[in-house]
């Protein structure tokens, strides 16, 4: 089967699993459901698709197809965020901030951390992309402890907003929150647009990217900017989901059978989008909301995850 085939089969899936979903049990409440559905869809795709490049990306900058993002220590530092506003202010400044001003401070804090370390890491030479995941993942360690600190001495009721934010929702996304994620999003993959045609390069190695006239620095930097923008926005939209990017991209790999990253991405890009769609389908219609969408996919990504580690492990 043809790349392209394959492809199209995804892309069949995809539209088939939004449609039952936008269009089940709607009855006579379409004026009502209808508009939240497709809200949901949107932010569904948008952060799908966000997780899944950015993942590729990274997987391919890193030459190391179990880490994600996330080792970046990203995700930590939304819950750090979070934790700190409720912990200092209540969760009452939370609400009062609004959705758009905690979605700002979420994702300017997330991509001034990245900058502050790429710039610091990168300024030196012979500081490589391991020292620079070694690095995040202490960052991650040290935010996630200090965020359980805080937890441990937060009023209980407080801790319930703090518990909303540690997992992964679609259920009440906002829709001035969607426009801005959009936007940004746009600039960005414009911006990723001019380094998108290194990849294939990249995935050889740094010396061979080198040999082959890559400006190998300046390049992978720009697309770790790309990442971090990307995961920032996708956190602060609907909150962390860490074995996504992993799960989706290596399906891909192993579905497509290329190296070539126009065919990688937008597989990606459609597994992610089945895998959110038809877990919150699971969610709704199976668990009937007693769980949530990142449990599900965190546990299969978890199992995955032991999964190619063993496979590494004997290969």
């Amino acid at each position: 089967m043809t790349y392209k085939a394959k492809l199209g089969l995804l892309a069949a899936a995809a539209i088939i699993l939004v449609a039952v979903f936008l269009f089940i049990d709607l009855g006579g409440n379409w004026d009502y459901a209808l508009p939240r559905r497709i809200k949901k869809v949107l932010a569904i795709i948008l952060t799908g698709g966000a997780i899944a490049l950015s993942t590729t990306v990274f997987q391919t900058v890193t030459n190391n197809r179990i880490l994600t993002p996330s080792v970046m220590g990203l995700d930590s530092l939304y819950i750090l965020i979070q934790t700190t506003v409720i912990f200092v202010f209540g969760s009452f400044t939370l609400y009062k901030l609004g959705s758009n001003v905690n979605f700002l401070i979420n994702v300017g804090g997330m991509i001034l951390f990245a900058g502050v370390l790429y710039k610091i890491l990168f300024k030196r030479e012979g500081n490589n992309i391991y020292f620079l995941l070694l690095i995040g993942m202490i960052f991650g360690t040290l935010f996630s402890s200090m965020s359980s600190f805080m937890e441990v001495l937060i009023d209980p009721n407080e801790f319930q907003f703090v518990a909303d934010k540690m997992f992964a929702s679609f259920n009440n996304v906002k829709t001035e929150l969607l426009v801005l994620s959009v936007i940004v999003v746009a600039l960005t993959l414009l911006y990723f647009a001019r380094f998108a045609k290194y990849l294939n390069v990249l995935a050889l190695g740094r010396e061979q990217a080198i040999n082959l006239g890559v400006n190998y620095d300046y390049v992978v930097k720009r697309l770790l900017i790309v990442v971090a923008v990307l995961i920032s926005v996708a956190t602060a939209l609907v909150g962390p989901i860490t074995f996504l990017g992993l799960l989706v991209v290596n399906v891909a790999y192993e579905v497509m059978k290329t190296y070539r990253h126009s065919y990688l991405i937008a597989a990606s890009i459609l597994i992610s989008v089945i895998a959110l769609v038809g877990g919150q389908l699971v969610v709704e219609r199976v668990f009937t909301f007693s769980t949530t969408l990142s449990v599900i996919i965190n546990f299969i990504g978890g199992v995955y995850f032991i999964y190619l580690l063993l496979k590494e492990s004997k290969a």
